[in-house]
Parts: structure tokens; sequence; C-alpha cells
């Protein structure tokens, strides 16, 4: 299946239209083996468009069990729903909400990929050059931590959170980190432990000390592995 140009991408081809496979980017697919998600768990996906890592999610399933995917806006749901529906996926309920008013639910894990800034992508989309601004960072990452402790406040007692951006801005990633280890005394962070190049994740930035659990969080710069940079961390409810 060759568009207009007689280019051939992977994602232009017949399997990929059919469902038979998803393409993204190596590192994006790092946060589902980090949360690993069982057969039979109930996971809340709560910024799930467009459904790259909900689908990595439910093959790692096996289909059993149930994932929460949602989104907030109308047109991001479209792509979301359509990959689903592309996939085969058998156990994904759709919600479409701010992800920051679930309340009340207990999942076994939560996966929170936040909106972000993307300055890891860079080097695949040269645009974010061209809106980044530090009012962006602040106003991202005033959601990304709403986003992250409503996700946290949703896990059963020894449940386990995935948080990753595919930003490498300290303020998106390490500080939101710390932010909900000051918050909640009942957060423990668990190692980050994959088999490829990483970087020492940032401890200080901006005259602002951060907790020193995020050393055990996965940093990744978009050098370290001829992929886009990604930040990861893995956090486990005591109680």
């Amino acid at each position: 299946m060759e568009n207009k140009k007689g280019r051939r991408d992977i994602g232009n081809t017949l399997e990929s239209a059919l469902g038979y496979i998803y393409v993204q980017e190596a590192s994006s697919m790092i946060p589902p083996v980090v949360l690993d998600p069982k057969p039979g768990e109930v996971v809340l996906d709560i910024a799930a468009s467009p459904g790259s890592k909900t689908t990595q999610m439910a093959a790692m399933m096996r289909n059993k069990g149930i994932i929460v995917a949602n989104d907030i806006k109308p047109d991001r749901m479209k792509s979301l729903v359509m990959n689903l529906q592309k996939c085969g996926v058998q156990n994904v309920v759709t919600t479409m909400q701010e992800g920051r008013k679930f309340s009340g639910y207990q999942f076994d894990k939560v996966l929170v990929d936040a909106p972000c800034s993307g300055t890891g992508t860079i080097k695949k989309s040269l645009k974010t050059i061209n809106i980044w601004n530090p009012s962006m960072i602040k106003r991202l990452s005033f959601i990304q931590k709403k986003l992250l402790i409503t996700g946290f406040e949703n896990l059963k007692p020894g449940g386990v959170l995935v948080y990753s951006t595919c930003s490498v801005e300290p303020e998106e990633n390490e500080g939101v980190v710390s932010w909900l280890l000051e918050k909640k005394d009942d957060a423990k962070i668990d190692e980050v432990d994959v088999n490829l190049k990483k970087s020492k994740p940032i401890e200080e930035f901006g005259g602002e000390n951060y907790n020193p659990e995020v050393k055990k969080t996965l940093r990744i710069w978009p050098q370290d592995n001829n992929t886009c940079g990604f930040y990861i961390a893995k956090v486990r409810k005591l109680n």
C-alpha cells in the first residue's frame, strides 16, 4: 500500500491498516513494560489517546481483565476508539472526562502517560522547538501533578502506578514525582530496571532540590538509544 510519494512506511502498510501491527516509538513502549499489567487485573490508562500503550497493555493482558482508557476531547477519543477496534481489543472500556475527576475507584494498576511538552521528540518533530516556552511548561506541570495524584489516589493498597512523559524537562518529570512524594507519605518509588542505556535522573533544578527517591526513576535522553527521550517513574502505594 504505497502513498502518493511512493514511500512505504510501516504505518502505511496493509498489515497496519488491518491491525496486525501497531507502530510506535521504541522508548514509548517502555512504560507498559514497567507497569507489567497481568491478565485479570483492572487497569486505568488515564490519558490514553491515541491508544498505543492501551493496545500494548491489552496484548500483554491477553484481552483478559479490564482497562479503563480515558481521554478528554472528542477528537482524541476518535483516534483512541479507532485504534482499539482496528487492533481487535476486547477488554477496554473507554471514558471521556478530565482525568483528575476520577474519584472513588480502585485499580490494581494505573498508567499516567501525561500530556507534556514533547521535548524528547524534537528529533522527529521540529515544531516542538517553535511552541516551547516557560509558561507552557508551568501549565503542563500543573496538569501532570493533578493527573498523577488522582491516579495514585485511585490505586488499591499495594497497587502500582507508572508515570511517564516524552519530555526532557525536569519540571515535568522529577519535579512532578518529587511533589507527589511530599504530598503522599504512602507513596514509594520502585527502581526502574530495564536493560538499555539510561542517564542519571536530575536531582536539582532551578534552585529546587528534589526528593532523593527520584534517583530510582528512569531518564532517557534521545542520544542514549537513538530513540526519543522519555522519563518513567514507578510508584507503589503502601496502604
